[in-house]
């Protein structure tokens, strides 16, 4: 198994786990106000439904959203550059940045700052266009 591939795959793992985290975040803070917005999940705890979510679980629900816009590209061009035997070197620095890109864009979003949040934001995308290049200079070769 070539190292890239095994970067990327623990890349993949620490993208999962942040995901899930976001997870956790956002059950945490149902359960510790007992603020649950559908009734079934209401009545476990005996408590009425409320009819808005906290804003602690809207913001999480905020960064679901945005995961869910860049991690499959992410999985999807970071599965392409290892199955082209891109260069190594740039797929590992490329997946590791975008990574920790992420994971630090998610710790801004949840504490509500700028300008880090977008340029966290900005350095993930610039990673995904890497990724891109890389791509498109195997297949011309």
């Amino acid at each position: 198994m070539s190292n890239a591939l095994n970067v990327y795959a623990l890349c993949m793992v620490v993208l999962f786990l942040k995901m899930f985290m976001v997870s956790c975040y956002q059950g945490y803070h149902r359960l510790r106000f007992v603020a649950f917005t559908n009734p079934e999940d209401a009545a476990v705890f005996k408590h009425a439904a409320q009819a808005t979510e906290r804003p602690e679980v809207i913001r999480a629900a905020k960064v679901w959203a945005n995961d869910l816009e860049n991690i499959p590209a992410f999985f999807a061009l970071g599965g392409l550059a290892i199955a082209l035997d891109t260069a190594a070197q740039p797929t590992v620095w490329l997946s590791i940045a975008f990574t920790l890109a992420r994971v630090l864009h998610t710790l801004a979003y949840l504490l509500g700052v700028q300008p880090w949040r977008t340029l966290f934001y900005a350095i993930g995308a610039v990673c995904l266009l890497g990724f891109c290049a890389l791509i498109t200079a195997s297949i011309g070769n």
